[in-house]
């Protein structure tokens, strides 16, 4: 039998492919498994694990679970029954999803895509799941005519709830529905379900801030709920022993230091229980991955946080209008096969999302507001994170990657610099890395990119960190400026000093050294807040108040001398040196975290005067977006040698 990692290597890049459409029929498919050998209650749990989908996919979720310690549980999956619109109405939702996300960040109601709850979750035994679906969809043929159309949908809204409700009369006659399958569902799969017995409903928000209530109600308000729309059965299934988790998404590949860490790969998904965190280190956190079923320490700052309903597993979904031979159409095969990920209902592609760019477009979902190019904006302040971190991408011990036994620097991978500033112990690289190679590229992209849009910079403000500078000499280089626009290296700029570890803020370059290293830097330049001014450990309020205060201090010192300034900083800057100066509160440390987490390396957001009042507005910026995918380290020897 093939080696453990050759299995491995063969999971994941099946999970970028484009899938088949597939049956949630899973018969002929457990034969196959049964005669390659594999036991049946295994292959009935890969099956209704992967949505019955193919052989192929039962598999790989074997192969990658061979070390599960859940693997021959048999707790069975818990399953939900939804109503999940389509057509028109579905559309109007789906744009009520994403506005309100950026409008007024993500609320419980984003956790799961719309949809009206016919039952309560309820557990279905592996082998039962066969005999469950065809129970749904014979209910559902046996309701087609019955079925009320339009379904009639009023808007309520509280202090923190807006939803869509049934009216009662209509209510009745779905939950007649959901009272059907479940007495059929009880006598042929031997389950137990309950019917939802409160108001049926789409919720639209809920738990959310109260101020956001009136712009949630406006986008509400803007919904054609008499809109054309299909109604579908829909059966979905989530892991029982994770339904109180919070579900994560992995944003950057790490290979373990030490056999308690989880190795990450983008794309997959960890759940992480609150109740599993007192032990952890500051900077750490411990979870469960869902392509592997392995649990272990992982560093917090590699993951962000993902929708509940991203790990779920589509079973089936019904019609109660269309009498074709298959219920589902291929638009809807596509966006439901297995995992939800990147498909779900509220998506507008039926193909797979490349895994990176879900690392990018957020900067646009969370940050942009409103944009228009319809005048040339009077003054604009533009905001750029740093790009990729050589700690990140080679690990915490990346220095003894490229150290030779005399300490002298050694590039031992193309993504490495042939050199860096002042090596040789006279550096604090452990707390001030520098950035990769594809970092710099990643800059001059930029740069040539606000060359092309003719977007004149005025002045470049720039975090101290190395990494910054770095990314800040770059984009010049892209913006043929490098050495005709001087940096300005604020500490003011620097991200909040709570991340920091240690007991001590990292030993900066100062700019007289910077300029000696061949930086453009600004040696005459006074910081608004020198480093003395700094404090380790500092309260978000603190840090919150810091890049305000530095950023109005340096819009107002280039008031009358320059219209556009860029400052190059840290992914929490977009959000903590542009958020006061709309005029709008500062959100929650929690809610903050989750925003930064979203905001990729050279995530670019850019912010706009409203004439002269002293008004700033998010809007879009003179660039596109950065995306691209992963490219892990590959050992010919290892990969091409094994036997």
């Amino acid at each position: 039998m093939a080696a453990k990692e050759d299995l491995y290597s063969k999971i994941l890049p099946r999970r970028l492919r484009q899938n088949r459409p597939g049956s949630v029929k899973c018969g002929s498919n457990l034969d196959v498994l049964l005669s390659m050998g594999f036991p049946r209650p295994r292959a009935l749990k890969a099956l209704v694990s992967t949505g019955g989908r193919s052989v192929q996919a039962a598999c790989d979720w074997l192969f990658s679970h061979v070390d599960d310690p859940f693997l021959d549980d048999p707790l069975p999956r818990e399953f939900v029954l939804y109503l999940r619109p389509s057509g028109p109405l579905q559309n109007q939702l789906s744009h009520f999803w994403q506005q309100s996300r950026v409008t007024c960040g993500k609320n419980k109601a984003h956790n799961i895509f719309p949809h009206i709850t016919l039952c309560q979750f309820f557990m279905c035994a592996d082998h039962q799941v066969e005999t469950l679906c065809e129970t749904l969809q014979a209910t559902v043929q046996q309701w087609r005519g019955r079925f009320p159309s339009p379904l009639p949908l009023e808007l309520y809204t509280s202090s923190n709830f807006i939803g869509l409700f049934v009216e009662d009369q209509v209510a009745d006659i779905l939950k007649q529905f959901a009272a059907d399958f479940a007495t059929e569902a009880a006598r042929k799969a031997e389950v137990h379900i309950e019917p939802h017995k409160k108001q049926l409903h789409v919720t639209l928000a809920y738990n959310f801030p109260t101020d956001h209530l009136p712009s949630l109600e406006k986008l509400a308000k803007g919904i054609e709920v008499k809109l054309g729309c299909d109604w579908l059965a829909v059966l979905f299934s989530r892991d029982i022993r994770f339904a109180n988790h919070e579900t994560l998404r992995v944003m950057y590949p790490y290979i373990p230091q030490n056999d308690d860490e989880l190795e990450l790969v983008p794309g997959d998904f960890v759940f992480m229980s609150p109740v599993d965190q007192n032990s952890t280190s500051e900077g750490w956190v411990y979870g469960t991955s869902l392509s592997t079923g392995l649990s272990g320490l992982l560093p917090e700052n590699y993951i962000s946080l993902a929708d509940e309903s991203d790990t779920w597993v589509f079973h089936g979904s019904h019609s109660f209008f269309s009498c074709g031979p298959s219920d589902k159409t291929s638009k809807e095969k596509g966006m439901f096969d297995g995992l939800l990920d990147s498909r779900r209902p509220d998506s507008t592609s039926t193909g797979d999302t490349p895994m990176l760019s879900l690392i990018c477009h957020p900067m646009q979902q969370v940050l942009r507001i409103s944009g228009s190019h319809s005048r040339q904006p009077k003054r604009s302040l533009f905001v750029c994170r740093h790009g990729e971190r050589m700690d990140v991408v080679f690990g915490k011990h990346w220095l003894s990657l490229c150290s030779d036994s005399k300490g002298r620097y050694v590039r031992s991978n193309l993504n490495m610099p042939p050199s860096l500033p002042m090596w040789g112990g006279q550096r604090d690289y452990d707390m001030d890395a520098p950035i990769t190679v594809f970092g710099s590229t990643q800059a001059r992209l930029v740069g040539e990119a606000l060359l092309e849009s003719n977007t004149g910079i005025d002045f470049v403000y720039c975090s101290p960190s190395l990494r910054c500078i770095q990314t800040a000499q770059n984009i010049l280089k892209g913006l043929q400026q490098d050495g005709k626009l001087k940096v300005r290296v604020e500490p003011g700029l620097f991200e909040w000093t709570k991340w920091v570890s240690g007991s001590s803020l990292p030993a900066w370059m100062p700019p007289t050294e910077l300029a000696a290293a061949h930086f453009s830097v600004d040696t005459t330049y006074r910081p608004l807040i020198p480093v003395s001014k700094l404090t380790v450990s500092e309260s978000y309020e603190n840090y919150m108040s810091r890049s305000y205060q530095v950023t109005k201090d340096i819009l107002s010192d280039c008031k009358n001398t320059g219209n556009n300034v860029l400052i190059v900083a840290h992914a929490s800057s977009l959000e903590a040196c542009t958020r006061q100066l709309q005029g709008r509160s500062p959100q929650s440390a929690k809610d903050f975290i989750q925003v930064v987490r979203k905001i990729p390396y050279l995530g670019f957001c850019s912010c706009e005067e409203q004439g002269d009042t002293g008004v700033w507005q998010l809007v879009d910026p003179p660039i596109l977006p950065l995306t691209h995918g992963p490219n892990h380290t590959f050992d010919w020897r290892e990969t091409l040698l094994q036997e």
